[in-house]
């Protein structure tokens, strides 16, 4: 299915798109979608990292099943496996906001651009492809998909616009009054009660509440999760392995402290926001218990990264690359 066959319109979306992360308010948006709350959408849109908990993958699954019933379907586009290709000298260097710890124990943040190669980069080649452009033809200017973001009121600071002049970006939740406490009623009363958190398992993000739930509940996760943690140490294997000189360690906790010896249920200290600490400066951020607010969601995270990934041939505005 794709729209390129339309007429022309600003006015009107050519498409009408879910960005799906499977966590509690963007599920919340496909079954108001779903049972008629809000207008249908033609496609819901799955980015996958390939390192999500094992719970948001069965979500996912019942997800695309009630959302077929109601002539609504959900795919599931990707860019890889963010964990496998961290680890494999193979691939270019995957940018994670790793925790850091310096020689003279000062602490800062690695830079992240994950979330613009895992999750942006795929929706955006999905929504030119649906819409009948894919690259490298360019969208007609007034040809654009609506896109839907699963943004409640409590976090109205993170909806943003995409960026691209393809994809306009409409938050359903803000625009109901829904908060995420009432996202929880609602799906409560849909029997989607045990929705949990989308983000992936190794995210550096996630406070020792996170981490809890992780250990707790998904075991095979937290093994991986503690063997990425040993494996990253040092730097990722492609740099090692090109001879690169990282005189940091690296960790997926904030207290930069190897992921199996950190007592998860000890008092956190007070949290401080991790985009308050410059990138790789000192002294190192510390997301306490719940972890960073902002998370990692497309278009709405806090990354200072631009929308474009950081490519500096693809423009930021229209989302295609320079001839």
């Amino acid at each position: 299915m794709t729209a390129r066959n339309l007429p022309v319109s600003d006015s009107q979306p050519a498409l009408r798109l879910l960005s799906l992360g499977a966590g509690v308010q963007s599920t919340t948006v496909l079954l108001m979608a779903c049972e008629g709350v809000i207008p249908r959408f033609d496609v819901a849109l799955f980015a996958d990292t390939g390192w999500e908990p094992r719970a948001v993958y069965v979500n996912l699954e019942r997800l695309r099943r009630y959302a077929e019933k109601a002539g609504m379907p959900v795919r599931t586009v990707s860019a890889g496996n963010i964990r496998t290709d961290a680890l494999d000298p193979r691939h270019r260097f995957v940018s994670m906001p790793l925790h850091t710890l310096n020689p003279d124990g000062s602490r800062g943040l690695a830079r992240r651009q994950c979330t613009s190669e895992y999750k942006i980069t795929p929706l955006k080649k999905a929504a030119r492809k649906l819409l009948g452009y894919p690259h490298p033809l360019r969208v007609p200017r007034g040809i654009y998909a609506e896109q839907a973001i699963g943004i409640s009121t409590d976090e109205f600071t993170r909806a943003k616009d995409s960026g691209v002049r393809f994809l306009r970006n409409v938050f359903p939740l803000i625009e109901l009054g829904f908060d995420r406490a009432r996202c929880v009623e609602f799906l409560t009363e849909w029997g989607f009660g045990e929705t949990v958190k989308s983000a992936c398992v190794g995210c550096p993000f996630h406070g020792n509440a996170g981490w809890r739930w992780v250990r707790d509940h998904d075991p095979e996760g937290w093994a991986e999760a503690v063997e990425f943690d040993r494996a990253i140490r040092h730097g990722y294997p492609r740099a090692t392995d090109q001879g690169q000189e990282l005189r940091e360690q690296y960790f997926l906790h904030w207290a930069c402290v190897p992921l199996d010896q950190v007592d998860l249920d000890a008092p956190a200290r007070p949290k401080r926001h991790l985009q308050s600490i410059t990138i790789g400066a000192a002294p190192g951020p510390e997301v306490g218990e719940d972890g960073d607010p902002d998370g990692c969601s497309p278009w709405s995270c806090r990354s200072g990264e631009p929308v474009n990934g950081g490519d500096p041939d693809v423009d930021a505005r229209t989302g295609e690359r320079a001839a």
